[in-house]
């Protein structure tokens, strides 16, 4: 079974493309979802006990978390050691059930794929992209957001062209959804031939 790794900057489209390459039949794993449940689960005594008063009626409030963690490097860190051995477990079980169920391709979605390696366990990896216009639009008309706040996400983004750059295809979402339909296919198309090279 093939690995797609699908990424790219926020506001660029990613999970509307994610929704489509499962219209086109493929499992798609969501890295941010994995996120909501353990934050709704498993993760919250340890986050509490990390991080006192992080959570409310037995879930992690996020903004509370984030305000401890945002600009602090260490608590950051700390919370990675909680966080991702449980998402790990996840990752590996949606792997399994994958190939299991006989699917030739699987796409895992991870918003910071190249921030955090994870280019190196996919054999290829979907960049999604628009322009700048586009994007900002598309995050300013999001509740709670501001210029500001957009500013410093995407301070710890990898800037969206170099992205492009290091991937092995690029999603264009400007132009609506046919267009994005269309190079899903064409990018399973290819992908079906290519070489498995994930390292782990």
């Amino acid at each position: 079974m093939l690995i797609l790794g699908l990424t790219g900057s926020i506001g660029m489209g990613k999970s509307t493309t994610a929704k489509l390459f499962v219209e086109a039949g493929v499992p798609v794993y969501d890295a941010d979802a994995t996120v909501h449940r353990i934050y709704q689960g498993e993760a919250v005594p340890a986050i509490e006990a990390a991080f006192p008063g992080s959570t409310v009626d037995g879930k992690v409030d996020r903004t509370r978390l984030s305000a401890k963690v945002v600009h602090d490097p260490a608590a950051m860190r700390k919370l990675e050691t909680i966080v991702h051995p449980m998402l790990r477990a996840y990752h590996q079980k949606f792997l399994d059930d994958a190939e299991r169920s006989g699917a030739p391709i699987a796409v895992v979605d991870v918003p910071l794929l190249y921030e955090t390696g994870g280019e190196k366990r996919v054999d290829a990896v979907v960049v999604v992209t628009t322009s700048p216009k586009i994007q900002r639009e598309r995050i300013l008309a999001r509740d709670n957001m501001t210029a500001e706040k957009l500013d410093a996400i995407l301070a710890r983004q990898l800037p969206d062209a170099e992205k492009r750059r290091r991937a092995d295809f690029v999603v264009d979402t400007s132009h609506g959804l046919d267009p994005v339909r269309a190079r899903i296919r064409d990018i399973l198309d290819q992908a079906a031939k290519m070489p498995a090279r994930r390292q782990a």
